[in-house]
C-alpha cells in the first residue's frame, strides 16, 4: 500500500497542466472576424429544422402508455364517471386509440404541423371518451366538434326546433 500512497503523491504533485488562454476581452472580439468554429455553428443553426408532425414512434408509444393509465387507473377523471378498463384491454384499446387518431390526423387536409397535432390531440381525447362511454353503456358523443352535447329537456309548453319545423 505505500507504492500506492508514493504514487498519488506523485500524481498530486505534477505540475498543472498548462492552462488555456484566457478569453479574450469584449473589445478584442468586436475587432476579430468569426472563427471557423462559430461559422460551423451558425451555420448548422440555419439549416436546422424543427418539425412537430409527425411524432417520433418513441412520442406515439408514450401516448399509448399514458392512454393506458389514463383508462386503467381508478384515481382518472373518466374512470370516476365511467369506471376503469382491465389493464389489457385498456392496453388494446390505447393502440387502437392511437393508431386511429395518427390515421386521422395523417389524412388532415392541414399542413401545418401544430394544426395536424391538434386534430391528433382532440381525436385521441374523442376516441378515449367513446371507448370508455361504450363501455359503460352510455352512449357515445355525436360527430362533430368533440364538445359533449347537452340534452335539456324543454319546460312544458315550450317546443323544441325539431317539433317547430314538423308543425
Amino acid at each position: 500500500m505505500t507504492d500506492n500512497a508514493e504514487e498519488t503523491t506523485t500524481h498530486t504533485n505534477a505540475p498543472a497542466p498548462e492552462e488555456e488562454p484566457k478569453s479574450p476581452t469584449m473589445a478584442a472580439t468586436d475587432e476579430q472576424p468569426p472563427t471557423d468554429d462559430a461559422t460551423k455553428v451558425t451555420e448548422k443553426m440555419s439549416t436546422l429544422s424543427f418539425s412537430i408532425w409527425p411524432p417520433t414512434q418513441r412520442t406515439r408509444d408514450a401516448v399509448a402508455k399514458r392512454l393506458v393509465e389514463t383508462l386503467s387507473a381508478p384515481s382518472s377523471v373518466l374512470s370516476k364517471r365511467y369506471g376503469t378498463l382491465p389493464l389489457d384491454e385498456a392496453a388494446d384499446a390505447a393502440r387502437r386509440i392511437e393508431a386511429e387518431a395518427f390515421a386521422a390526423a395523417a389524412a388532415s387536409p392541414d399542413d401545418d404541423g401544430i394544426e395536424v397535432l391538434q386534430v391528433y390531440s382532440k381525436e385521441i381525447s374523442r376516441r378515449m371518451l367513446d371507448a370508455v362511454k361504450s363501455r359503460s353503456g352510455t352512449a357515445p358523443i355525436p360527430e362533430g366538434n368533440g364538445a359533449q352535447a347537452s340534452v335539456v329537456a324543454p319546460a312544458s309548453g315550450e317546443e323544441t326546433k325539431a317539433d317547430e319545423t314538423e308543425a
